[in-house]
């Protein structure tokens, strides 16, 4: 085969429809995947969500940036060449038929037409031409008279609707400027430097301030899409955008500060409304302009868009109180810390990172569901479980309220090991008695669930604290258990030995507690006594440990100064809910609680930035595309001839379309009706 040959197939290949359409779809469909899987998130986001073997399956693909992947931008250019050439080939034939009238059309050919008549006439054709042409005219057809034929013939030749085949062009004109635009906006020069390995993505989590020249883009970049949180009286001069499991920094020609932060809520906590006062100086001319940016009303300056994208948390700082949950010890402690800081904790010999990342001032949630997630035990016998613990709450329906302020932090113990936590700074009210809530969570996908820790008859949890340490300390757990004999064995019937025993029993109950809570308590039952007798067993060892730890809580109260607590319903909820407290702890995975004393609230203002050149040619293009779809589907191109013979006395009438319809058949019947009236009158 030639190479002459070889170029005419490639010629063929390019200018098809055929492969125009196949690119097109494949657009469509890798469109579909940018639009439903979030683009440009950092790489750890995309493991927790797709795992570690669909992840780098998916990165093979560039599916995390679909848009600037450099097979998506090869198929633009395909796109664009194939649509290009679909013009040349076929846009002078589209413009010849849209200028073209027919008129050398024959006799022979208008017999053969589905749509055809013939009328009689007496009249000359020049006593024909007026009022037929008048006609046409009036119904928006134009015309194309022919010279006296050999016959003595004249043809009228019309048309209407010849737009419609501008539509073709228009479409495909539409087709190839999108695609410029868009790969104007696809950044090809960065795309070039990083092939060259001029530019080269940052990997590390350093300062910016730090980022070597080589991921750093300068203000004069034609193109990006770059993101920038900025705390209230803080400024920023760069953005940055993800690029694989790097990033870039992007200079921008302007330094913007925020001055102010503001946002609205709906009363189920959505956000409605949020907006930023920023501060605005020109690097080049020094001059300074304010301006508030909403969301939908960006503000464009120096040919850059800044929107107001998302907010966030600028670095809250607060005062915590940790309560030790597995010592002896009543004292608490006072940590300090703020968002996006991290902070030490050391707890025995074992040191704790405290990673604080988010603040809301207020919470509007659903206790219904919130309520149901209590941290429970697993892998024990229900049965045994059911007489030990109180289950989670069963709620139904919503029950929506503001219930303050919370935090979220991450505690990281020295193997690297993390897990989520999230405390509400004031109690709740669940199930008629009040709690502090803080959730727990080994990753992101999952679902906080939340340790309840109750409150005492003065409103604190220090009485659940005291109670607690009384049962981790062992000399506290032996007066305890005396406590417990001496006021559970009274009477005549009892007597010394009968108490050591009773006492006995009640502080190996309290060790085991102490242990593992219910969970330790059910596993030792399962494995000393015949499950016949479990349940019975587990009834009193139950009625045991809430006798106990009514004890540790008179006893606890005594040491602290305070007088006894009353013996009733109250005082018996509050036990019971120490104790699965206590019994959820353990779980809890953390060595203390944190409870949010004060705070100074520093909001964050997420702007999105962009140079989109493109845009503009985008927008053009598809201007074009509709109204080359709007003139291809809605616009019919109508062809009409009169064939005017006056030697036989008669005219022949053929009538065609480039789409036949109903409504063209009603088109044909009328036409034929009126020009027949004016034929033959």
């Amino acid at each position: 085969m030639t190479r002459r040959a070889h170029g005419s197939g490639v010629y063929e290949l390019l200018s098809s429809m055929r492969f125009a359409v196949s690119l097109l779809t494949v657009l469509a469909i890798a469109s579909v995947l940018g639009t439903v899987l979030r683009q440009a998130e950092p790489y750890p986001n995309y493991v927790e969500q797709f795992g570690q073997f669909w992840f780098p399956v998916f990165e093979a693909l560039s599916l995390y940036d679909v848009y600037h992947a450099t097979w998506f931008v090869i198929i633009l250019a395909f796109l664009v060449a194939s649509t290009a050439l679909c013009i040349y080939r076929n846009g002078p034939l589209m413009l010849r038929e849209m200028r073209s009238f027919r008129e050398n059309a024959t006799e022979k050919s208008l017999l053969q037409f589905t749509h055809r008549f013939e009328f009689a006439s007496g009249r000359t054709t020049d006593e024909l031409l007026n009022p037929v042409t008048s006609y046409l005219a009036q119904h928006g057809f134009r015309y194309r008279l022919t010279d006296v034929r050999a016959d003595a013939s004249r043809l009228i030749a019309a048309k209407a609707g010849s737009f419609h085949r501008a539509g073709y062009l228009f479409t495909h004109v539409g087709i190839v400027v999108i695609c410029i635009g868009g790969l104007i906006d696809g950044n090809l020069p960065l795309k070039i430097l990083q092939v060259a390995g001029a530019r080269v993505p940052e990997t590390r989590d350093i300062p910016q301030s730090q980022v070597p020249a080589p991921s750093r883009l300068s203000a004069r970049n034609a193109s990006f899409r770059g993101n920038i949180t900025i705390p209230e009286g803080s400024s920023a001069d760069v953005v940055f955008f993800n690029v694989g499991d790097g990033y870039y920094v992007q200079e921008l020609p302007f330094t913007v500060a925020l001055k102010k932060f503001y946002i609205e809520h709906y009363t189920t906590g959505q956000p409605k409304d949020f907006a930023s006062d920023v501060i605005v100086q020109d690097k080049s001319t020094g001059q300074v302009s304010e301006h508030t940016i909403r969301v939908n009303h960006p503000l464009i300056h120096d040919g850059i868009a800044i929107y107001q994208a998302s907010f966030a948390d600028g670095g809250t700082r607060m005062t915590l109180t940790g309560w030790p949950l597995f010592s002896g010890r009543i004292a608490s402690f006072t940590l300090t810390g703020a968002v996006n800081q991290v902070a030490q904790l050391k707890n025995a010999d074992v040191e704790y990172r405290v990673e604080f990342s988010d603040f809301r001032p207020f919470n509007v949630e659903n206790l219904s569901e919130n309520a149901g997630s209590r941290v429970e035990v697993a892998s024990v016998s229900k049965r045994i479980l059911a007489q030990l613990g109180s289950g989670a709450a069963n709620m139904s329906g919503k029950d929506l309220r503001n219930i303050g302020p919370s935090f979220q932090y991450r505690l990281r113990d020295a193997q690297g090991q993390a897990r989520e936590y999230h405390n509400y700074m004031l109690p709740l009210e669940l199930d008629g008695r009040w709690y502090l809530l803080s959730g727990v969570r080994s990753s992101p996908n999952e679902a906080f669930r939340y340790l309840r820790l109750p409150l005492d008859a003065d409103g604190g949890i220090q009485g659940h604290m005291a109670l607690r340490a009384m049962l981790f300390d062992s000399e506290a757990r032996r007066d305890v258990a005396r406590r417990f004999a001496q006021n559970a064995a009274r009477g005549e019937a009892a007597n010394e030995t009968m108490r050591e025993r009773l006492a006995e029993s009640a502080e190996r109950v309290l060790d085991l507690f102490t242990r593992g809570g219910f969970e330790a308590v059910a596993d030792f039952l399962g494995k000393a006594v015949p499950e016949s007798e479990q349940e019975k067993a587990a009834q009193v060892y139950l009625k045991v440990l809430e006798g106990a730890a009514f004890e540790a809580l008179q006893l606890g109260r005594s040491r602290g100064g305070l007088p006894p607590a009353i013996a009733d319903e109250g005082t018996a909820f509050f036990v019971r809910d120490s104790l699965n407290a206590v019994s959820d702890s353990f779980h809890f995975g953390a060595p203390v609680y944190l409870q949010l004393n004060r705070y100074e609230e520093v909001k964050a203002s997420g702007l999105q930035m962009t140079r989109s050149p493109g845009k503009s040619i985008v927008y053009a293009g598809s201007l074009f595309l509709v109204l080359g779809v709007f003139a291809m589907f809605y616009i019919r191109e109508r062809r009409l001839w009169l064939l005017v013979k006056p030697g036989a006395g008669t005219v022949l009438f053929a009538m065609s379309t480039n789409r036949p319809s109903p409504e063209f058949e009603r088109e044909v019947a009328l036409h034929r009706v009126a020009l027949a009236q004016l034929i033959e009158a």
